[in-house]
Order: C-alpha cells, then sequence, then structure tokens
C-alpha cells in the first residue's frame, strides 16, 4: 500500500487519501532487510509542480494536493473553504472641508503670497481677549452705491428707517460672517439676521480669520459682495486681505461693519 511523505497509508497511489500530500514520484519501501525496522519513505520531491507556493485562499505554503489549513484542491483549483478577503486599502483622504456648516471647501488661493486652501479649519493662531470688536450699522452712502451696483429697487430692498447699533465681540480662530439659517445648520459669530434684515447680505457671506494680534478678511464668494473702506471694488473671493482697527467693512445692501480694538 501506497504511503504518503507523512507517513498516512494510502489507497490512491497519487495523493494521500487522509491529508492529500502527493505521492506520486516519490519512493517507498514496504519491507526493508529487517521487519522489524519501520519502512523508509524519501523525502517530498521539491521539484513537484507548485511545492511550497502559498495557497490563493489562505496563503499557507503548499505541502500537497490540498491545502493543510483551508483544503483548497491544487489540483482543480476549488477552495474548500471562501477565500480570505483581500486586506482592505488605506482609505483615500477625506476632501478638504469648511469649518463652517453650509460653506463649501475653497479652492486653494494666495494668502500674503502663500498657497492655502480657503476657508481652512480653525488655525491654533487665535485672537483672545483682546478687547476686538466689530460694530454693525446701517450705511447711508454704501446704501446708495449699491443701488446702481447690485441693480435692485429702493421698493426691492428698501434702507432701513431705524437700526440699532449692533456689537460682535470677535476672538477665536475663525469668525463667520453672515446670517443663521436652522434649517442649513449655518449659526455664524458676527449673525447679521437682524432686525433690520439685509437680505443682500448672504448667509455664509465672509469669514475673520486671527492672523498675530489681528485679522484677515476673506470672502466667501457671497452673492453681492465685500467692499473695504468705500473701495468701488469687491475683493476677490477667497483671497485673504489683512483688516485692523478703524477698518470698515460693507456687505449687502446697507451694513457697514467697523473694527474697533479698545
Amino acid at each position: 500500500m501506497p504511503i504518503c511523505p507523512k507517513g498516512h497509508d494510502s489507497a490512491a497511489a497519487d495523493y494521500c487519501d487522509e491529508c492529500g500530500a502527493a505521492i506520486g514520484g516519490l519512493a517507498v519501501a514496504a519491507v526493508t532487510a529487517d521487519p522489524n525496522q519501520p519502512p523508509v519513505v524519501a523525502s517530498p520531491d521539491p521539484s513537484l509542480d507548485g511545492y511550497g507556493s502559498p495557497c490563493p485562499s489562505c496563503r499557507t505554503p503548499r505541502a500537497g494536493r490540498f491545502c493543510e489549513v483551508c483544503g483548497h484542491d491544487f489540483a482543480t483549483e476549488a477552495f474548500a473553504t471562501a477565500p480570505m478577503p483581500a486586506v482592505p486599502s488605506a482609505p483615500a483622504p477625506a476632501a478638504p472641508t469648511s469649518a463652517y456648516p453650509g460653506v463649501p471647501a475653497a479652492p486653494a488661493s494666495p494668502i500674503n503670497g502663500a498657497a492655502v486652501a480657503a476657508p481652512a479649519s480653525p488655525t491654533q493662531s487665535t485672537v483672545e481677549g483682546s478687547g476686538w470688536r466689530a460694530v454693525a450699522t446701517s450705511d447711508r452712502a454704501f446704501y446708495d452705491r449699491m443701488l446702481a451696483t447690485i441693480g435692485f429697487s429702493p421698493e426691492e430692498i428698501p434702507f432701513p428707517p431705524y437700526c440699532p447699533e449692533r456689537r460682535f465681540d470677535l476672538a477665536g480662530a475663525e469668525l463667520l460672517i453672515g446670517r443663521s439659517s436652522r434649517s442649513r445648520g449655518i449659526t455664524p459669530q458676527v449673525d447679521l439676521t437682524g432686525p433690520p434684515l439685509d437680505p443682500a447680505v448672504s448667509h455664509t457671506h465672509a469669514v475673520l480669520r486671527a492672523d498675530g494680534d489681528g485679522w484677515t478678511l476673506v470672502d466667501l464668494e457671497s452673492g453681492n459682495g465685500t467692499y473695504l473702506n468705500d473701495s468701488a471694488d469687491a475683493l476677490k473671493p477667497y483671497v485673504a486681505t489683512k483688516v485692523t482697527s478703524g477698518d470698515r467693512i460693507h456687505l449687502g445692501a446697507w451694513t457697514t461693519l467697523t473694527l474697533l480694538r479698545d
């Protein structure tokens, strides 16, 4: 009776009935000179096709026709068990997002001569307890300029007959300027929702970003633009401009924010 390389008796002469090891091509001495000694079995022939190659199912080195771990049949390439799942590749890095809900990620833009993504997530630079504040008022001169620039009529957006002064303390890494929206989850730190309402202010209009002991101003591609110090030209979206105490930020149809520092 043939004996496999592992010493099992096998009815088949090619592969062991018990473990599946290859028998063909192996010299087996069933009878020796000394009947009291066990038969001498030759070592496996390393030239056997695929001997020692990894199992395609579990990667165990091949020692015979069948994988000793999962039972894969190398002769028919049939899996006795389901193949092991492939090692998942590392997930792709997440796309850059804004620090504020509802604000899309911005393209890379030059800020102080360096290419950065704006608006970015809050940086380590913050302005804390420095006495900075923004004062929001209605601005008739700016409103008159916007009548021609935006193209609305006084009936569509009237100048408010009364607008109380609103003050916002400025502290932190990044402060959103705009109008709140519960449905979109937008809650600006400088909330110009009103009353009175300036409908030309975008929900995510602009952002103040901490820059040393001061600020830079970035327009978030607002619908009607952001202007600085009575300039007739709107700021370019996603390009930071240094602002300091006394600067006036014009936005919407009639709103002006004046930066002050104690």
